[in-house]
């Protein structure tokens, strides 16, 4: 992997081609990164960076944070995260990555972020379920159905079914493609829909499977 980033989603719209096509895309923050960190082969047993992204007030910030940022030579960054890039050679700490020197417009990525969260949900909802009937007497309607056997195998079988939390996974949307790069504003405008509510954090990378 040589391209990464982190981003904060904005929310969706649309652009349109040189023959009117229009084009869904969901545009993202991305960057700019400090590099916080460098792990090295020889210290660590592997090879990668360390960055920080978006600056946060220094004393919503722990002790043994400040002092990595202080070392760095950056600013209190509220999001960190390694990469473990085939070329971390060309990376120092404290410098600054910006999104036009990762991607441009046609990369193949991946993206990664924290889908909504639903709370408590029946299985209708969280499953796609069908429910019981609702008229001629029915008192079934939205629940889980039956558990298992009475006597024997006296147990609810791994994978049932049921109620539970629903959403708020973390959920990867592979081979998403880069419909232009903003590298003025920092913005990324990716093909398609990505995981997780506006403002919430991404992680892009190059696609593993291109």
């Amino acid at each position: 992997m040589n391209k990464c980033m982190l981003g904060t989603k904005i929310g969706m719209t649309q652009i349109f081609n040189e023959d009117g096509t229009a084009v869904p895309v969901t545009v993202i923050k991305a960057g700019p990164l400090s590099v916080v960190q460098k792990k090295t082969v020889e210290v660590d047993g592997y090879s990668a960076i360390k960055v920080g992204y978006e600056d946060m007030s220094e004393k919503r910030a722990n002790k043994p944070d400040k002092g990595q940022f202080e070392k760095a030579g950056v600013s209190v960054k509220k999001h960190m995260k390694e990469f473990k890039l085939e070329d971390c050679e060309k990376f120092s700490v404290g410098q600054e990555i910006k999104v036009e020197e990762m991607f441009t417009a046609g990369d193949a990525i991946d993206i990664s972020g924290i889908s909504k969260g639903k709370g408590f949900q029946g299985t209708v909802k969280r499953y796609g379920t069908n429910r019981g009937r609702m008229t001629h007497g029915s008192h079934y309607h939205r629940g889980p159905g039956s558990m298992s056997a009475c006597s024997d195998p006296s147990k609810v079988f791994k994978g049932k079914r049921l109620p539970g939390h629903m959403g708020f996974d973390k959920i990867t949307v592979q081979n998403l493609s880069v419909v232009k790069v903003d590298g003025e504003r920092g913005l990324l405008l990716v093909k398609g829909a990505v995981p997780g509510p506006r403002g919430g954090l991404l992680v892009i990378e190059e696609t593993v499977k291109a």
